[in-house]
């Protein structure tokens, strides 16, 4: 007997039911056996929607000799009811981790460090699950909101996994069903998040049940929906770099060049803190020996600051940015100059200038929101160039905007206040670094983003004209100099139409040319003739200039008269074309009045 199929996905899980060797063939599709045996049916039971085209069952799950060798296929469960039962199981995972370090805490250390009471220990490992979501506390006199972003590691990749056990769980035809996958996971979670927060009230400690729910949606919505996202792509075969093609095509340039602008930012932040770490490496070492943690102390007191490295890079992000930070009330770390008073021990805080004007050194990293206002500008344009060059510095502009709003919002998660008095403000004011990379880097990307534009369109109009150049006539390539294609307009290429080209308007002077030739008397005078025209020197019969009734000349019909005859006279040179056209029009006038 085989055994049954294990947690995969229901897709993989479909298999077909091998019949014995000594039992009946496989049944046809489409024919009706002449004698069904009711008891011998097959064990697997296909997902909705499974199976041919037509209707009927796939190969290998009809009727065989012996059921044993069928294997069960479990339906694909409602997507509510699993994002509700991951929720459930993420929640009790990081909290049965946490019990579980806490209870060997209380047993090894005295029981006044946790409490006496069981119900204390897990208050406390509910309030430590709280803090690994980012929601924050009240304490006596002050609260608590700069929490390590590390911790958030921990949950989300609890959530991770299990949004791809949702994946495989439910059936999510398409890669746009991600999002309500993401909320059916997070909304159950957030509930969880706020109903824990309630019970975790201490006369100490009161977790915020509004940040708990916040925190809560966010870090399950983001960590499940990619966890989902991820396993759809295992499952439908599609590459990572493919995913990005799936969506519009400015807002996908927006994406890239703000993600690069910021990656940029974060990037001389983090040079900032590990310079400043390695130039006073010296005296991180004396606080740490001042400390004397010990080995298992120590241990713990490395996770705690690679835990804060996280803040430590945005708030050098924020020094190069300009507005710098504050480590406490009335300081200020920023290019401006160095201010602040007494510290908390701890070795990563030596990483900090000494009071005084900033080091000329560290001035270097104002030039980075400058730079990352190159790099966004040219990766918005490149990705998606405009046929209209006034639009470009605004898409640069808006690449700014976006990456401000990225910064403020990640300064905003890496301060907050860490108690009362002297410690309620720590770290970077959310809407001065905003402002500040918002403008920087908008301006600069509105230059470079105009600059790559014009290159962009130059260069594909020197390509445009040589090959004209090369396949026509000189002199009709020298009019067309100016009759260059141009793209087609936003979002054609995904439709399959990258190569379709919109000729621009000819030059005003090609134009003119062909106006004076139409209105010049060679062409003008064969229509003021009576009697119709010649064909190769040859007049036309009498009855056909009989028939012509009038001559439209300019929007004005002048009627011919039958009675006379054509002038013979040669065609005037252009030089007299004004006057003869005056004189004839004048005698027309005349003999009609007679």
């Amino acid at each position: 007997m085989s055994a049954p199929a294990g947690p995969t996905n229901h897709r993989s899980r479909r298999r077909a039911a091998a019949p014995s060797r000594g039992g009946d063939p496989p049944t046809q599709r489409g024919a009706v056996p002449d004698a069904p045996d009711i008891t011998a049916t097959s064990a697997a039971t296909p997902c909705p929607g499974d199976g041919e085209p037509d209707g009927s069952p796939p190969p290998g799950a009809q009727s065989g000799g012996d059921t044993e060798s069928s294997e069960f296929v479990e339906a694909p469960r409602p997507l509510y009811t699993a994002g509700g039962i991951a929720a459930a199981t993420s929640a009790a995972i990081g909290l049965a981790v946490l019990t579980t370090l806490t209870l060997i805490g209380w047993v090894a250390a005295p029981h006044a460090s946790f409490g006496v009471e069981i119900p204390d220990v897990f208050r406390l490992v509910v309030q430590a699950w709280l803090v690994g979501h980012l929601a924050g506390f009240a304490i006596p006199g002050g609260d608590v909101a700069m929490l390590p972003l590390g911790l958030v590691v921990l949950p989300g990749l609890v959530l991770y996994r299990s949004g791809r056990w949702l994946a495989r769980s439910c059936e999510l035809p398409r890669v746009r069903h991600v999002f309500q996958a993401a909320l059916a996971i997070a909304g159950p979670y957030a509930a969880i998040a706020g109903t824990l927060a309630l019970t975790a009230h201490t006369e100490l400690v009161q977790p915020s049940m509004p940040q708990a729910l916040a925190a809560g949606f966010a870090v399950a919505y983001v960590a499940g929906g990619l966890g989902v996202l991820r396993q759809l792509l295992i499952d439908k075969d599609i590459a990572r770099r493919r995913l990005l093609r799936l969506m519009p095509r400015r807002p996908r340039s927006l994406l890239l060049g703000s993600v690069n602008a910021a990656g940029l930012l974060l990037a001389a932040g983090l040079t900032l803190f590990l310079a400043g770490l390695v130039a006073n490496a010296g005296e991180a070492a004396a606080v740490t020996s001042q400390l004397r943690p010990g080995i298992v102390g120590g241990i713990l007191l490395l996770i705690l600051q690679l835990l804060y490295l996280p803040n430590a890079v945005i708030f050098g992000m924020s020094y190069a940015a300009g507005p710098g930070f504050a480590v406490g009330a009335e300081t200020i770390v920023a290019p401006t100059g160095v201010s602040y008073g007494q510290l908390p021990q701890l070795p990563m805080l030596a990483a900090l200038p000494e009071e005084g004007p900033a080091p000329l050194v560290s001035l270097i990293a104002l030039a980075a929101p400058f730079l990352a206002g190159a790099v966004g500008g040219w990766r918005t344009l490149r990705t998606a160039p405009t046929p209209v060059s006034e639009a470009a510095p605004l898409w640069g502009l808006a690449c700014g905007a976006v990456t401000g709003v990225v910064c403020a919002a990640l300064a905003l998660l890496a301060g907050g206040p860490l108690g009362a008095q002297r410690l309620a403000v720590v770290g970077p004011s959310a809407w001065q670094v905003g402002a500040a990379v918002a403008i920087q880097v908008g301006v600069v990307a509105a230059i470079a983003g105009w600059i790559t534009n014009w290159v962009i369109y130059r260069r594909q109009r020197r390509a445009t004209s040589g090959a004209v150049t090369s396949e026509a006539d000189p002199e009709i390539a020298s009019d067309a100099e100016g009759d260059l294609p141009t793209p087609v307009a936003e979002g054609k290429e995904d439709a399959g139409e990258a190569g379709a080209q919109t000729p621009l308007p000819p030059r005003r002077g090609s134009r003119l040319r062909e106006l004076a030739q139409r209105m010049s008397l060679r062409s003008v005078w064969p229509r003021l003739r009576r009697g119709g025209s010649t064909v190769q020197g040859q007049e036309t019969a009498p009855d056909a200039a009989e028939d012509a009734e009038s001559t439209e000349l300019f929007g004005i019909s002048y009627e011919a008269d039958p009675q006379q005859e054509p002038p013979t006279a040669p065609v005037p040179d252009e030089g007299t074309a004004g006057a003869a056209s005056v004189t004839y029009l004048a005698a027309r006038r005349q003999e009609r009045g007679n």
